[in-house]
């Protein structure tokens, strides 16, 4: 058999990317994967809002304040259950073991472990974080820095005003 010296030369390439697919993100479904920066953005983004919604309310009206925080807040914590099974699913494990979270250093460690490569039983993996989950998912650490900062700081300059005011000469 003879091959034509002119045709494209034809190999097995191995390098050649696939387009992977990825799995649509349902906010109100417990179904699917969600990976970890996600997981921290969609629970700080739900408590903000539930505690902005909260705040208004109380400014308008404080006895519907009330009831409004009361019905924002749950609703925060549902939709942090849903986000954590998610969580949980992404690393492949049953929705229930999103309980390991109220543990602890067991929750520090369910937060911050790695999802799955690839599809597991749960589905195809996440789409890429936007920059909008990064900068949410980042702002949770940033307000807990400085929140410490500040209980630290702002303790220790009341105390030196009230030193400095006790060493002030009178004329």
């Amino acid at each position: 058999m003879s091959t034509n010296p002119y045709t494209a030369p034809r190999a097995a390439v191995s390098d050649i990317e696939v387009e992977q697919e990825y799995q649509e993100i349902r906010i109100w479904s417990a179904s699917g994967r969600i990976g970890r920066l996600r997981y921290l953005a969609y629970s700080t983004g739900a408590t903000l809002l539930a505690g902005v919604v909260a705040g208004l309310a109380a400014a308008v009206d404080p006895t519907l304040g009330s009831l409004v925080s009361l019905v924002a807040y749950c609703g925060a914590l549902v939709f942090t259950v849903i986000a954590g099974i998610k969580r949980s699913h992404d690393m492949d494990w049953s929705g229930w073991t999103f309980l390991l979270a109220l543990i602890p250093i067991v929750g520090l460690i369910w937060v911050f472990k790695s999802g799955t490569q690839g599809a597991n039983s749960h589905g195809a993996p996440p789409p890429p974080n936007t920059m909008g989950v990064k900068i949410l998912g980042f702002l949770l650490p940033a307000v807990m820095v400085v929140g410490i900062l500040a209980a630290i700081a702002i303790p220790a300059y009341v105390d030196y005003q009230k030193r400095a005011a006790g060493y002030e000469q009178p004329q």
